[in-house]
């Protein structure tokens, strides 16, 4: 039988790390949200602007998107500024953020706005990707709320919640929300985004020192939706929101 690894915090296979999402932390934000998984942090801000990509020019919708970017000093080791093109990881994440929360939210009831979440990570010890996603939709909430209350949009349209969390397999233990030292480990990660209402949107997962088979994917797969339901209560806590 595996030894269950010691976990940070003192927690369980299947307890997060503390989480904290604090809404509100900047004035020139039309939303924002500090989110902490741990000792990892993520600044997400939301920043409304009239018109539409050239693409999206005549669809009569909105737009919503997301950029992310480690800072300097969010590591250990200095990482160095990012620039449009520079990393692909970074292009790979903002596009998940975008997906994720365009999966809940009416387009189609935004007018040509566009709606960008910056996702800025401050610290990173695991979990950046996941955390970014929970925050955004709470900085997002709140650029929508702040619409909603200027008259600009009659109603919120959101369609529902999103976060995300990741999961793995580490000394043949399935984990849930991985902190550094165990994702570095892990013989098998997966990355999960779902709604409030228990949908999937998005599967991350891949076998990086093991196979998995079906049985153990189905056991990632409970854990994370555990926790995805732990974080949109955290969410609805932070926002008042309610469906």
């Amino acid at each position: 039988m595996a030894e269950e690894p010691s976990r940070s915090y003192g927690r369980a296979e299947g307890e997060m790390r503390p989480v904290t999402l604090t809404p509100g932390v900047m004035k020139n934000a039309d939303g924002s949200c500090l989110a902490e998984f741990g000792d990892t942090r993520v600044l997400c801000s939301a920043t409304v602007e009239e018109g539409v990509p050239n693409w999206r020019k005549g669809a009569h919708a909105g737009w919503v998107t997301a950029e992310y970017a480690m800072l300097p000093a969010s590591t250990s080791r200095r990482t160095p500024r990012e620039y449009r093109g520079r990393k692909g990881r970074s292009m790979e994440i903002e596009r998940l953020i975008g997906r994720s929360l365009r999966a809940v939210t009416r387009l189609d009831r935004l007018g040509e706005i566009t709606i960008t979440l910056d996702c800025d990570v401050i610290q990173a010890d695991g979990g950046t990707r996941t955390a970014s996603v929970t925050g955004a939709w709470v900085a997002l909430h709140g650029a929508l709320m702040s619409l909603v209350e200027r008259g600009r949009l009659p109603r919120l349209p959101l369609t529902g919640q999103v976060a995300a969390v990741s999961a793995g397999y580490v000394g043949g233990i399935a984990l849930l929300d991985l902190d550094y030292p165990e994702d570095s480990h892990a013989e098998v990660d997966l990355n999960l985004v779902g709604t409030d209402d228990g949908r999937i949107v998005e599967v991350q997962g891949t076998g990086e020192r093991s196979t998995l088979d079906r049985a153990q994917l189905d056991r990632l797969l409970d854990l994370g939706q555990e926790g995805i339901a732990r974080l949109v209560e955290l969410q609805s806590q932070a926002t008042g929101y309610r469906l």
